[in-house]
C-alpha cells in the first residue's frame, strides 16, 4: 500500500479557510456532546506524546483530556524526562518516538525547534505553543466568538498589548475568516512584519482587514472583541520591569472598554495578571468570555486531533511491525 503523507499542525497559515471551518464545525459537535468520553474514539489504541519544554495549564490538560476522551492514551514527557537534555538530538528522538506513538504535541521555544520535530518525526506533530505561534489558542478563540456571535466575517477584533505568539495566530486566523483585526502595540513590540504582510495578502482574498496601530483607543473604537495577553511572556521575565512601564497605557480597563461596542466581548488567553494588562472588574464583568475561551480548548483540541488524524484512521498497529503501521 502506498504511503500516506502525514499531516502536521504547525501554524494557522498552513490551513485553508475550509480547514478552519471544518475544525470549528467539528468542535461545535464535540461541544454539544457528540462523541462519548473515552473508548472507541478515533484515537482508540493510540498513544499521543505531550512533550512540553514550557509550563502549561490549559494546553496540557485540554490535550490530555481530548486524547483520552477520543479513546487514546496521553503520555506526558517533560524535557527532563527524555534524553534530549543529555545530548540526544531532536532528529534521533523524533525517529525513536515515531516507533512507539501515533502523534506528538510539542510545546517549545523557537519555531525552528518545532519544525525540526516535524521534519524528522514519521508521525503527526502538533504545535502546543512556540515563541512565534499559538494556533490552538487562536482556533479556540474563533470558536468562542462564533458560538456567541454566530459568525466571524466582518467582526472587529482589537488586540491590545504585546505583538507575541498569540497575536500572530490571531492575525492569521482573522485573515482567513474575513475579520478586521487591529493590533495596538508599542513600536518595539509590534508583531513580526513578515507574518503581518502574509496575513494582509491573505486578507485581500478573504475581505479581511489587518492593521497595526499605536493607539489602544483607535484599535478599540467600535470593536466587537477586545483581546489582551500578559505583558511578560514566558522567557521574558528579565524584561519585566521595563515591559510593565512600556505597556502601562495598553491596559484593558473600563475606559478602554467604553470605546468598543456596547456588547463587545472581552478576551484573554490566560494566565492573567489582574491589575496589569486587564483590570479585575473588566475581567469579571458580564462581557468577559475569558473562561469560555479556556473551556473551548477541549472541544477544539479534539477537532484538531481529528483533523490531523482523519485520512489516517486505520487501526493502530497490532503486532509492532513497522510495515503494518497505518499503511505507511
Amino acid at each position: 500500500m502506498a504511503k500516506m503523507a502525514k499531516k502536521d499542525f504547525l501554524t494557522i497559515a498552513q490551513l485553508t479557510r475550509e480547514d478552519v471551518r471544518w475544525i470549528l464545525s467539528r468542535a461545535a459537535g464535540y461541544a454539544s456532546g457528540e462523541g462519548a468520553p473515552s473508548g472507541g474514539g478515533i484515537l482508540s489504541g493510540r498513544g499521543i506524546g505531550l512533550i512540553f519544554e514550557k509550563s502549561s495549564t490549559r494546553t496540557r490538560v485540554s490535550f490530555a483530556m481530548a486524547i483520552w476522551q477520543l479513546g487514546g492514551f496521553p503520555l506526558f514527557l517533560s524535557s527532563e524526562d527524555i534524553q534530549i537534555t543529555r545530548g540526544e538530538t531532536i532528529a534521533d528522538t523524533a525517529r525513536v518516538l515515531s516507533g512507539y506513538l501515533e502523534g506528538l504535541v510539542i510545546r517549545t521555544f523557537e519555531q525552528e525547534r518545532l519544525n525540526a520535530w516535524a521534519a524528522h518525526a514519521e508521525i503527526p506533530v502538533l504545535n502546543g505553543l512556540t515563541d512565534l505561534h499559538h494556533p490552538c489558542q487562536a482556533l479556540a478563540d474563533l470558536f468562542t466568538i462564533e458560538q456567541i456571535r454566530k459568525g466571524l466575517s466582518g467582526l472587529k477584533l482589537a488586540y491590545i498589548g504585546d505583538g507575541n505568539n498569540v497575536a500572530h495566530s490571531l492575525i492569521e486566523s482573522g485573515a482567513k475568516m474575513g475579520m478586521e483585526v487591529v493590533l495596538a502595540c508599542p513600536k518595539e513590540f509590534e508583531p513580526d512584519p513578515d507574518i503581518v504582510a502574509a496575513a494582509q495578502q491573505e486578507a485581500r482574498r478573504s475581505g479581511a482587514v489587518i492593521r497595526v496601530v499605536r493607539d489602544p483607543e483607535e484599535a478599540a473604537e467600535k470593536a466587537d472583541v477586545l483581546y489582551t495577553d500578559v505583558w511578560v511572556s514566558m522567557g521574558k521575565e528579565k524584561e519585566s520591569s521595563a515591559r510593565r512601564k512600556t505597556f502601562a497605557p495598553y491596559q484593558i480597563n473600563r475606559r478602554l472598554l467604553s470605546r468598543a461596542r456596547p456588547d463587545a466581548l472581552v478576551m484573554h488567553c490566560l494566565p492573567a495578571h489582574r491589575g496589569e494588562e486587564i483590570t479585575a472588574d473588566v475581567m469579571d464583568s458580564p462581557q468577559s468570555v475569558i473562561f469560555d475561551q479556556a473551556k473551548s480548548r477541549l472541544p477544539v483540541q479534539k477537532a484538531i486531533l481529528e483533523w490531523v488524524m482523519r485520512g489516517d484512521l486505520s487501526p493502530a498497529r497490532a503486532g509492532g511491525s513497522k510495515g503494518s503501521r497505518k499503511g505507511r
